[in-house]
C-alpha cells in the first residue's frame, strides 16, 4: 500500500494505531510511525502486534525505533477516557500522535477508524495493521508501550494481575474486581467495572462519588471535567 502511495507522490507515509481500546483498566495508548522507503523500511519480524508474542514484540519495537524516520506515542489517562467516552478520545489520541510526528507526514493511514482533523490526506484501512507496514509499526509501538505501563501498574495494584491480562476482561481480572472492587485505574464507563463498584460499595459501605461522565462528544462549557481534556503528556516523539 505504501508503494502505491509513493508512486502517487506521497513520500512520507504515516501509520497510526492504538492499544487498549477494549480494556477496562489502564490508559489508551496511540502511536504513529513513518518508516523509510526501501530495504531499511522492511522491519524484520514486523506484523500486527496482536499476532506477535511479547518477546518478539519487544524485538520488533527496538527495530522500529531504530529505523523509523519519525515516531510518536501518546498516552490518554483513564480520567479523560471516562469523561469524554472511548470513541471521541480514541480519535483524539490518534490525531495527537500524528500531529506529534516530526517531520510531519505527507499521507496518513489509520487502522479501521477515519481520523478527522488532520492537515494531511488520510485513509482508514480495514485491518490496516496487517496490510500496511507503517500501521503495523504503530501498532507495535502502542502495544509495547501500553504493556510496559500495565506492568508498572501491577506493582501499584498487585491484587488485580495487570501484568498478566493488561487490563482486559479475563476470568482472573473479573474475580479480582468482584473481590476488591475497582481501583483508580479502572474505567468506570465499563458495565462490569460499574457493577463491581456498586457491589463492593454495598458490602463495604459508601464510597466517594464516581467521576463525572458525559456521553461521547464535546465536554459542555464550564464542565468540572474540562481540565481532563487537555493534551496528555507524550511518552516519546521523534
Amino acid at each position: 500500500m505504501e508503494r502505491s502511495l509513493r508512486r502517487r507522490g506521497f513520500a512520507a507515509i504515516a501509520g497510526t494505531d492504538e492499544a487498549g481500546r477494549g480494556a477496562c483498566a489502564g490508559p489508551l495508548v496511540a502511536a504513529a510511525c513513518v518508516l523509510p522507503a526501501g530495504r531499511r523500511g522492511k522491519v524484520p519480524g514486523l506484523a500486527d502486534s496482536k499476532l506477535l508474542n511479547p518477546a518478539t514484540r519487544e524485538e520488533v519495537y527496538a527495530e522500529v525505533v531504530d529505523r523509523a524516520v519519525a515516531w510518536s506515542v501518546v498516552s490518554i489517562p483513564v480520567g479523560e477516557l471516562d469523561a469524554r467516552g472511548m470513541h471521541v478520545t480514541n480519535i483524539e489520541a490518534l490525531r495527537r500522535a500524528v500531529r506529534a510526528l516530526e517531520p510531519g507526514p505527507d499521507y496518513v493511514l489509520s487502522d479501521g477508524f477515519p481520523v478527522s482533523g488532520l492537515s494531511q490526506p488520510s485513509l482508514a484501512v480495514w485491518k490496516g495493521d496487517r496490510v500496511a507496514a507503517c500501521v503495523a509499526a504503530a501498532s507495535v509501538l502502542a502495544k509495547v508501550t501500553r504493556d510496559r505501563v500495565m506492568v508498572e501498574l501491577d506493582g501499584r495494584f498487585p491484587e488485580y494481575g495487570f501484568a498478566e491480562h493488561k487490563g482486559y476482561i479475563t476470568d482472573v481480572h473479573s474475580a479480582a474486581l468482584d473481590r476488591h472492587g475497582p481501583c483508580g485505574e479502572h474505567r468506570m464507563r465499563f458495565v462490569n467495572v460499574a457493577r463491581a463498584r456498586a457491589a463492593h460499595a454495598a458490602r463495604t459501605g459508601p464510597v466517594s462519588a464516581p467521576v463525572a461522565m458525559h456521553d461521547d462528544g464535546a465536554v459542555p462549557p464550564g464542565s468540572p471535567v474540562a481540565a481532563l481534556t487537555s493534551p496528555a503528556p507524550m511518552e516519546h516523539a521523534r
